[in-house]
Formats: structure tokens, C-alpha cells, sequence
């Protein structure tokens, strides 16, 4: 009778035990979080994922409470949330096959989500968005504005082209049948008076409003109407300057030439007035996407060529052939015109520290795409981090940029920004330190995609087929 009873109070332990432990899909031991926020390592943790959310994080062994289909050794290691890229392209018309083939370079580079900003092809890029978000295909989460606002006869091609207020609201509306994220205006034909009209339309729909910066017009005009991002560092330098309302008061009659603008924004640069102008900016709510090493690559091709880079195996020959644009333009400078571009380029990227100073919010974005030479669609997001720090900011700030920022423009912070308990599962598994040295970002040991843990091997085979892929086009 002992025995029985012994027995059953036995099976009735293992079973309230068993109960107790939750099958879950991963298990990482022993890595180290990186907390952006704080600045500071969390030693040795151990982090449970189901499905694609953390549901827990211990400093001790989490095998009493869960068993799992994964369990990942990673002693020594890094985790962080993925990247976020601000500023991206899709486009190209006949490029449709090469652009998709960018999905996969996002993920294996540890780019969880980007912001498409515009292009020729906006009904695919929402096609992929779709499949990606109901897992049929592997990609980054894409965030989109769909076609931009412009004006009529816009160099760009795929844009909505509006010259009334009557058209703008049709483009709004065929805008809000598309779902998209967020509008984005940019100023080759659109007059300044419709660009604010548009912004002003757009934000009584609910959306965040980005784009370029009419010449003709100061910066802060356009900030206070409502414009929640510029593109693009360059059109903050005449936000810089001392004397912004005159030198643009003679662009707006044509009084001057672009490159005669500049040149007197670059001469009368105040760092006083500069720091006044940006706490503005930071007070409207205005944030801003540097996107400043697409424009590094372009302003020192004569330094460095790329063409023997060796990422450009992964993209496709016509999406190549595109960066011939950019390249044949800078090549046509002659001495003085390359060290004036050398000059503008260096004052716009040292307003990067008094941006962050004066508590504008900075967008790490990229501008990685078609047309943007050398400026490559999932590694270019690691260079841009580099090249803020190279320009002032900490390891720390330029992190911040992407992974704290990036999803707190689209209301995703409860989601996004940290390794922490019920926060989404887009992670990032890294081999060093990235707090300390920003280049540790490139260190990738596996990706973890919506919950599923993509390791080296995995990421390898990624970025091989996609070389395998490239080399079937030519």
C-alpha cells in the first residue's frame, strides 16, 4: 500500500512538473544583450521566443520552465534588435526580377525592416510587402509610400503628377485605396506653394509627411506646416545658414543658380544659428534622414572608383547599369567643381553632431537602391552607421538612429527597439561588441526573422544563391 501511494504521489509530482514546462519554438543561452538606450552590456541571459515574441529573459538556465524545437549555444555573443533602414528604393520598370532579388540581401546584411520611399514599381513593392507580412516570402518588413507627390512633367518616372488642389486630393485618395505608410513630396516640378498644401492635406489624413525641400522656400516654413522628415542632410544647410531668407529669396527669382546658393550657404554657415534653427526643427517635430553615405560614395568617386567592389556580384546587371547615371555626371566635374562638391559634402555631414545636439530626431537611412551608385541595398545600412560615427556621433547615438528611431516614426516602440520581454523577435546576433566599435555590426552570426532563427550557414546560402541568380542574368 506505501508502495502505491509512493507511486502515485511520484506521478502526480511529474506530471504537474511536465505541465509546468512550455514548449516554445527557441531558446538562446548565454548571450549577452546590447542595450542601446542605456548605452551597457547585459551579461549572460537567456532568452525564450515563441512564435515572434520574447516572452522571456532570465540570468539563469530557463530549461526548468521551457522546452523548446531550438536551442541556441551563444556564449560570447551579441543580441541586439535588427536594423532598420529609413530611406530605400524600389524602381525600375523593367527591373522588377532584380529588385525583388534585394529581399534576401536585406535579411542575410541583419535588415529587419525598410522604408521604401518611392519608385516606379510601387504595386509590386506592396505585393512583397503583403507575402512578407503573411510569411509566403522572406524579406525584410517593408514599410511604403507608394508613389510620390510631384509636379507635371517630373524628371521621376512612377510619380503622381498634380498642378491643382483638385488633383492633389485625387492622389491622396488613390494613396489611401493603396494603404500606404506615409506620403513622400519631392520638389523637381512641384511648385513650393502646392508642396505645402500637400503636406497640409496629408497630415489631416493621418499621415507623416517626408520629403525633399523646395529651394525657393526656407526650411523651416516647410517644418512648421507639418513636414514630420527631410531627406536627404544637404537641404539643412541652408536651415545653417545666417543669411537663409536672402540667398533664398534670390533663387526664388532666378537671381542665382543652385550652385551659386550653395556656395553662399557654405560662406555664411553659423553654428550659432544653425543650433537656434534645429531646436526649431526638433520643436515642430521634424525629423531628419542624412543618407549620408550614398552621397560620400558620390562625392569621392574620384577617389575611389568601387568598381571592383566585391558585393556587387549579388545585384543584377540592369540595376548596375543604372548607377552609370551618377557615375558619368560626377565624371564630367572638372577641378574645381570636384573640390567644391568635396567641400559641400564635408560641411553637410559635420552638421551631423549639431543635429543630434539640438535633439533633432535622426532616421539611419540609406537611400540603397536602383540609380544610387555603389550605395548597396543591405550593406550600405552597416556603412551609413559607420560613416555617422566617422562624422560625430557615438556607436551608441548611430544606433539609436536605426533601432530606437526607425520604429518609433511609424508608432512601433512597444513592438521594436529593444531585447526585451514582448517585444517582436527581429533580432540580430552578432560575434562583437557594436558599442564598442560600430563595425561589429557587420560581425553577423544568424538573423532571427519574425521568430525564426536564420544562422550563418543559412545567411551564406542567402547571398550565394543570389550570386547564382546574378550570374544567370548576364
Amino acid at each position: 500500500m506505501k508502495f502505491l501511494t509512493a507511486c502515485l504521489v511520484f506521478i502526480v509530482i511529474t506530471v504537474n512538473v511536465n505541465a509546468q514546462i512550455k514548449k516554445i519554438d527557441l531558446i538562446i543561452n548565454n548571450v549577452n544583450i546590447v542595450d542601446v538606450v542605456n548605452n551597457k552590456i547585459i551579461p549572460n541571459r537567456y532568452i525564450a521566443i515563441q512564435k515572434n515574441k520574447i516572452i522571456d529573459i532570465s540570468n539563469t538556465s530557463l530549461n526548468k520552465s521551457y522546452t523548446s524545437q531550438f536551442t541556441i549555444d551563444a556564449t560570447g555573443k551579441y543580441i541586439m534588435p535588427s536594423l532598420w533602414d529609413m530611406h530605400v528604393h524600389f524602381g525600375g520598370d523593367s527591373l522588377k526580377a532584380e529588385n525583388k532579388m534585394l529581399l534576401p540581401l536585406y535579411m542575410a546584411m541583419g535588415i529587419g525592416h525598410v522604408r521604401d520611399c518611392a519608385g516606379d514599381i510601387s504595386l509590386d513593392v506592396i505585393e512583397w510587402k503583403n507575402e512578407i507580412a503573411n510569411g509566403t516570402l522572406l524579406g525584410p518588413t517593408i514599410f511604403t509610400s507608394g508613389p510620390k507627390l510631384e509636379g507635371i512633367n517630373s524628371i521621376w518616372p512612377g510619380d503622381l503628377e498634380i498642378s491643382n488642389k483638385t488633383e492633389l486630393t485625387t492622389a491622396l485618395d488613390s494613396l489611401q485605396k493603396l494603404k500606404v505608410d506615409f506620403i513622400k513630396i519631392t520638389d523637381n516640378t512641384l511648385a513650393p506653394d502646392l508642396f505645402l498644401k500637400s503636406i497640409i492635406a496629408a497630415r489631416k489624413r493621418g499621415w507623416k509627411v517626408t520629403g525633399h525641400v523646395p529651394a525657393t522656400m526656407n526650411v523651416e516654413v516647410f517644418s512648421k506646416n507639418g513636414l514630420s522628415a527631410i531627406e536627404h542632410i544637404g537641404y539643412l544647410q541652408r536651415a545653417a545658414s545666417k543669411n537663409e531668407d536672402s540667398i533664398t529669396k534670390l533663387r526664388a527669382v532666378n537671381k542665382i543658380s543652385g550652385r551659386e546658393a550653395n556656395e553662399l550657404y557654405l560662406n555664411s554657415f553659423d553654428s550659432t544659428v544653425a543650433i537656434a534653427k534645429f531646436k526649431q526643427l526638433a520643436k515642430n517635430g521634424t525629423a531628419v534622414v542624412p543618407t549620408i553615405n550614398g552621397s560620400y560614395i558620390t562625392t569621392y568617386l574620384d577617389k575611389t572608383s568601387h568598381t571592383n567592389d566585391d558585393y556587387l556580384r549579388y545585384l543584377g546587371p540592369a540595376l548596375k547599369r543604372t548607377y552609370n547615371w551618377r557615375i558619368e555626371r560626377a565624371s564630367k566635374d572638372n577641378i574645381d567643381a570636384i573640390a567644391f562638391r568635396h567641400k559641400n559634402f564635408e560641411a553637410a555631414a559635420n552638421l551631423l553632431p549639431l543635429l543630434y545636439k539640438s535633439g533633432v530626431v535622426i532616421l539611419a537611412g540609406t537611400d540603397a537602391g536602383f540609380l544610387n551608385s555603389f550605395n548597396y541595398p543591405g550593406l550600405g545600412m552597416h556603412d551609413e552607421l559607420a560613416i555617422m560615427v566617422k562624422y560625430g556621433l557615438t556607436p551608441q547615438q548611430a544606433l539609436i538612429c536605426s533601432i530606437i528611431n526607425g520604429p518609433a516614426f511609424f508608432n512601433q516602440s512597444k513592438l521594436y527597439g529593444a531585447v526585451a520581454k514582448q517585444k517582436n523577435a527581429d533580432l540580430l546576433i552578432l560575434n562583437a561588441n557594436p558599442l564598442l566599435d560600430i563595425n561589429n555590426t557587420k560581425k553577423i552570426d544568424a538573423v532571427i526573422n519574425k521568430g525564426k532563427y536564420l544562422n550563418r550557414k543559412y545567411l551564406d546560402n542567402l547571398l550565394a544563391d543570389t550570386e547564382q541568380k546574378v550570374k544567370l542574368l548576364k
